[in-house]
């Protein structure tokens, strides 16, 4: 059984990047992962991800301008397919498909995340402000570290200010509600949302010192706007 140096390995050539290991697991057959590409199962998926402001700084750094349609893509996708290389993994990535990769399921048989009020994973140490960027599924069966279990911070939450923190009240018992979404942060009242970040993900008091900085809020604000087919704000 391949030892957790791997891991190790990984760990440190992702950190140059601002990534981390989010944790991995042994897939089984229920798990969804699909065959590596020459046709052997893969017996580990690691997951890669971000949390707080790390990644964007050596994001930032790599691309002192935000040209092209995905400028992060652009950047962390051919980093991650040779980090993947160089341990013999093949990357997942989110966008990949259809199908796509059922990244939150993943995530949360690799680590203790849990499904917010908000309907996205929420971690006991980062909150909200973490993202998953990729899997890496290996052919070897790795000894993992092992898994950390906690319960869901929102919990013992008997507040929930992530319900009522948006402007548009756009999360509903129903589902999110996507249009009322994009037209208010595309919109003259939404500069707030724009400059600093969803406001009911601001308000969730956990993580709080991993929260984005307004730059990259601005950032990934703006990608949002665009992936909905909406033209961001000028100067945004």
């Amino acid at each position: 059984m391949p030892t957790r140096g791997t891991e190790a390995r990984l760990g440190k050539a992702l950190a140059r990047a601002g990534l981390i290991l989010r944790g991995g697991f042994h897939p089984g057959p229920a798990d969804g992962v699909p065959v590596l590409p020459d046709g052997r199962p893969a017996r580990t998926l690691l997951l890669v991800g971000n949390a707080g402001p790390e990644m964007w700084r050596a994001f930032r750094a790599a691309r002192p301008t935000l040209a092209g349609d995905h400028p992060l893509d652009g950047w962390l996708r051919p980093l991650l397919r040779e980090i993947a290389a160089d341990a013999g993994a093949h990357p997942i990535f989110p966008s990949d498909g259809p199908p796509y990769a059922p990244m939150q399921r993943w995530a949360r048989r690799a680590e203790p995340v849990h499904v917010s009020p908000l309907g996205i994973l929420i971690h006991p140490e980062f909150g909200l402000w973490h993202a998953y960027r990729a899997a890496f599924a290996l052919a070897g069966r790795l000894r993992l570290a092992p898994r950390r279990d906690s319960p869901s911070p929102c919990e013992s939450c008997a507040e929930k200010p992530c319900l009522t923190g948006c402007p548009v009240d756009a999360f509903r018992p129903h589902g999110f509600a996507l249009g009322d979404c994009v037209r208010h942060v595309a919109g003259p009242r939404g500069g707030a949302c724009l400059g600093q970040g969803c406001q009911a993900r601001r308000a969730c008091p956990v993580g709080v010192a991993y929260r984005y900085a307004p730059p990259q809020a601005r950032f990934h604000m703006a990608q949002f706007l665009k992936a909905q087919g909406e033209e961001p704000p000028e100067g945004s």
